[in-house]
């Protein structure tokens, strides 16, 4: 028997499409409303304790959820309507354009010489302390924080549409913007933030080694190596103090034929970070080289997103 297009599928290709040609909406962001709203909830619920910080996560996450169930249901039977809702969820959570944008930008501030713009651009990519970083070291975070972001920006929101819709959508957004502003090993939130930042960590397990997998697969596309992807996640993506960074940054090592790792300093806290793929340290010229290669892995991830749920669609019909 013939189905129609699942609207969920067609929400998630349009609102993937829309993100690729737009980037992220410029003003009234969703989740900037978002962040406003859970920075004035932590400002009532605050306290140096795990279970304050649990209660919320809870509290932040499950709203999310709840709207995205409530768009579900208001939809239910109207396929127009939960296909343009869904396309609108999916282009506000998505980030893989944005990211792109922002890592071309640090290449241009490179290639014009001017560092102090180059540093002052990296809190947009990276958290770690740019003011004492030269170009190698701007280079470095620049092409780290591609690989990383294009499962937190992209892939794991894809992912958890195809498995969840709407619900899996906003949820994962909320969650993965709670880990931004409270999951950091700080003072004030080295406590509080535990539960964000372990959260997080749960719901882009599957997505960063779908990553991974994908950034193997489609490593030609920036003339990288398959094989040398392949080898370095498997060698050195355990390696990283992340559960789920590592994997997808030793898979862009690899693919790129670069050596990713070293010395980050986040404010007053020191880490030295695990080597990851053994090339050459990345160059000016890479940057752009981790775009392509980034954007081509979340593309075939929202092909892949809206595949199964067209597959789920027919197995239901």
């Amino acid at each position: 028997m013939r189905t129609r297009p699942a609207p969920t599928a067609a929400g998630l290709a349009l609102g993937a499409l829309a993100d690729l040609l737009l980037a992220d909406p410029r003003r009234g962001h969703p989740v900037a409303g978002f962040g406003r709203a859970a920075a004035a909830l932590e400002r009532s619920l605050w306290r140096d304790s795990r279970v304050a910080g649990a209660g919320h996560t809870a509290v932040c996450v499950g709203a999310a959820a709840a709207l995205g169930a409530v768009l579900h249901r208001g939809t239910t039977g109207r396929p127009i309507a939960r296909t343009v809702v869904t396309a609108g969820a999916t282009w506000a959570v998505l980030g893989g354009t944005s990211l792109g944008r922002a890592a071309d930008t640090m290449a241009g501030h490179l290639a014009a010489g001017d560092l102090p713009a180059a540093r002052a651009h990296l809190p947009t990519l990276a958290g770690r302390d740019p003011s004492g970083l030269g170009e190698p070291e701007l280079v470095r975070a620049t092409v780290e924080s591609v690989a990383e972001n294009t499962s937190d920006a992209a892939v794991a929101p894809l992912f958890w549409g195809a498995v969840a819709g709407l619900p899996g959508l906003l949820a994962y957004r909320a969650a993965n913007t709670l880990d931004a502003m409270v999951g950091y090993r700080s003072p004030r939130y080295a406590r509080f933030g535990w539960a964000a930042a372990r959260f997080d960590d749960v719901l882009n397990w599957l997505p960063a080694r779908l990553t991974a997998a994908l950034t193997v697969a489609v490593a030609p596309v920036a003339g990288g190596s398959p094989t040398g992807a392949w080898r370095a996640w498997q060698r050195d993506g355990a390696a990283h103090p992340s559960p789920n960074a590592g994997r997808c940054e030793a898979a862009l090592a690899g693919a790129l034929g670069l050596r990713l790792g070293g010395r980050n300093v986040y404010g007053t806290r020191v880490e030295e970070r695990p080597t990851l793929g053994d090339g050459q340290p990345p160059a000016r010229g890479d940057i752009r080289r981790a775009v392509r290669l980034s954007r081509a892995v979340w593309t075939a991830a929202a092909a892949l997103a809206a595949v199964s749920r067209l597959r789920r669609r027919g197995r239901s019909a």
